[in-house]
């Protein structure tokens, strides 16, 4: 199957079958389309949509985005995951604003915190109709079976070879509508499991469909044992049921969203309230849950302090807060889904 030939068929399928409805797919800007890009990035369609009209909503264009505090943002990324995005496009709208235009090219696109060339090749394409191929997951999984590419993408050597394949199918004209199209080819038809091979444009030409291999394709990232922590996180209640949250470091983990404190035991918690003169009128242990990073397992135990000492200890300006059920702000998804189930409890218990 030629380049050319395998282009038409991907826009044939995509002006009868693909999806044209989606909230970046209107009023199509630089800016809207860098922002779904990166939202889009290890997270499905479903999932971004209505984060992305929150945050178009509040932020309608980069000038709005770039002359807002952090903590104005965070609490759009809220439930979101892989916070870094939010801060690196916070970041790299600053700066865009300074500059007073949109970048245009890879270099450009590229210089900026968390955009790579995959990311920067879809922005210069559907936002600028500038022809530069893409290998996000979804046409990494296309190529992948259509080529019957083995071994894990991540292999510097296969990620060569797939940036040349891309490349080279990659049209110079009507390059936005090719580059949707084969994205969501991947997100629609090429799935990761249970692709729908009988109503794909390629299938005929597909060396993984026709050596029955498609299930093994891509290969998978060679399994590792991720390793443990524990935790113990802090639930402090004072007399008004207000909870103590303090606002994480700007990187790392969870970086710049607001959380619970966090402890290696029990005991620890315990004098970290002995030592601001927080008397524990009662504790409650809740049952241990496990959220999974990409390199290792957060088990975490909630542990439930009521006190009725005065909450006017020492805290750091902007860094600490106590917390009331409706507050706004950027929260981690397991710190926000353990604070409403314990709020919901307490209800409950009133």
């Amino acid at each position: 199957m030629t380049p050319a030939a395998f282009q038409q068929s991907i826009l044939a399928w995509f002006a009868c079958r693909g999806r044209k409805d989606l909230p970046w797919q209107q009023n199509t800007t630089p800016y809207r389309v860098w922002l779904s890009e990166i939202m889009l990035q290890q997270t499905q369609v479903t999932t971004v949509i209505p984060y992305f009209q929150a945050f178009i909503e509040k932020f309608p264009t980069l000038d709005s985005l770039a002359v807002a505090h952090i903590d104005e943002v965070l609490p759009y990324w809220s439930g979101l995951g892989y916070y870094a995005r939010a801060r690196n496009l916070h970041k790299s709208a600053q700066i865009i604003y300074q500059q007073q235009r949109f970048p245009d090219t890879l270099e450009e696109l590229m210089a900026l915190s968390g955009i790579g060339q995959s990311t920067a090749g879809a922005i210069l394409s559907i936002a600028f109709h500038k022809s530069h191929p893409i290998l996000d997951g979804n046409v990494k999984r296309v190529l992948t079976r259509y080529k019957g590419i083995t071994g894990w993408s991540g292999d510097t050597q296969v990620t060569k070879q797939l940036w040349a394949i891309s490349a080279e199918l990659t049209p110079i004209e009507r390059c936005a509508d090719y580059t949707q199209a084969i994205m969501d080819l991947g997100a629609t038809v090429c799935t990761r499991s249970k692709p729908s091979c009988t109503v794909c444009p390629i299938a005929s030409h597909c060396v993984a469909l026709s050596m029955g291999i498609v299930a093994q394709l891509p290969t998978p990232k060679p399994k590792k044992t991720l390793p443990v922590k524990q935790r113990v996180f802090l639930l402090l209640r004072n007399y008004d049921q207000q909870l103590f949250l303090e606002k994480r470091p700007p990187t790392g983990i969870w970086g710049g969203l607001w959380s619970l404190p966090e402890f290696d035991s029990i005991e620890a918690a315990q004098d970290w309230c002995l030592s601001k003169n927080m008397a524990i009128n009662s504790q409650q242990l809740l049952p241990t849950s496990r959220h999974t990073f990409s390199h290792y397992h957060l088990d975490y135990t909630p542990l439930v302090i009521q006190t009725n000492s005065p909450t006017n200890f020492v805290m750091e300006a902007n860094q600490s807060l106590w917390y009331n059920a409706g507050q706004q702000l950027g929260l981690a998804a397991p710190i926000k889904q353990l604070l409403q189930q314990h709020i919901k409890t307490e209800n409950k218990n009133d």
